[in-house]
């Protein structure tokens, strides 16, 4: 489809996804099984922490923050990837690409300053532990919550009003199997260079920022323990922060990989599989880190899967 410019595109077409019908049947139910898994995981441990009063506590405040989040993540892209797989319409509207696009940057930034809010909160646990019910009181959780959310959402307006300003004069085929920014700036006939350069400022500041808050927290944490010097307390910080490690190893891994890196430097195919990991694969496994790592967790678990 060839286009004049940003008002005539109507629509992008996704062909990031195999042609070959017996592969697309293949894909249909291992994409529609991961998501119902990942649907029944981040819900399940949702009702866990909010029937049972003793998850009613900062850390588990922000979980369930997280698990809301990997609920959005794979829900803005998957339906309408099994919908081009199993009725073959690949086709989506530019309104709906920019809405996919918004919501989706929004639900990453978010989770970055979320894990950030996470680290400070093991950070106080671990190396204040008395002092700790009076410094994260929830009128400090609620604020940091919604302070994470509100930073996601007015970095993805930042980033949706940048790409989607651009001229788009045609083709319209986005490699990709959703609405992200490398694909779609590849897109552009207009010049990208210097909104790639805000993109990735933007990014490498708020990014930059939130990794340099964890991984000074865990500083902290790691010469609190050394201090202390006893297995017990190693035990303790390793039960109370290696799940949160994990996770934050992961996200900001796949992270990195799909959006901190120049668009000549972009490969559908490598791209596809590494967006997959992140959409896809990251919030199915945040869950199971924590209910693997976190007894209480597991007891919550327990009881919630007896009641069903």
């Amino acid at each position: 489809m060839q286009r004049a410019n940003l008002s005539t595109v109507s629509e992008f077409v996704f062909v990031g996804l195999s042609d070959a019908p017996e592969m697309r049947l293949l894909l249909f139910v291992l994409f529609l099984l991961i998501y119902l898994a990942t649907m029944a995981g981040n819900v399940t441990l949702l009702v866990a922490i909010r029937t049972d009063s003793r998850l009613h506590s900062p850390m588990y405040f922000f979980l369930s923050n997280l698990s809301l989040l990997d609920l959005l993540c794979p829900t803005i892209t998957v339906p309408k990837m099994l919908g081009a797989l199993l009725l073959e319409h690949k086709e989506i509207s530019f309104s709906g690409c920019l809405f996919q696009h918004f919501s989706l940057i929004a639900v990453v930034g978010t989770e970055i300053f979320l894990l950030t809010a996470m680290a400070y909160d093991r950070y106080v646990a671990v190396c204040h532990p008395l002092r700790y019910p009076s410094v994260v009181s929830p009128k400090l959780c609620a604020r940091l919550a919604a302070g994470t959310w509100a930073a996601g959402l007015l970095n993805s307006l930042l980033h949706t009003s940048l790409v989607f300003t651009l001229s788009f004069c045609g083709p319209n085929k986005l490699q990709q199997y959703y609405c992200d920014v490398p694909p779609v700036l590849a897109l552009s006939c207009s010049s990208t260079r210097s909104r790639e350069l805000v993109i990735l400022a933007v990014a490498g500041v708020l990014g930059s920022s939130a990794c340099v808050v964890t991984v000074v927290s865990y500083i902290y944490i790691l010469l609190e323990v050394l201090s202390r010097d006893s297995p017990g307390v190693w035990h303790k910080a390793f039960s109370t922060c290696g799940s949160h490690l994990a996770v934050v190893c992961l996200f900001y891994g796949t992270t990195i990989c799909t959006y901190v890196r120049p668009s000549f430097t972009y490969s559908p195919q490598r791209d596809r599989v590494v967006s997959m990991l992140y959409g896809m694969l990251t919030p199915l496994l945040n869950p199971i880190i924590y209910s693997l790592r976190n007894k209480e967790v597991k007891c919550a678990l327990r009881r919630v899967i007896g009641r069903v």
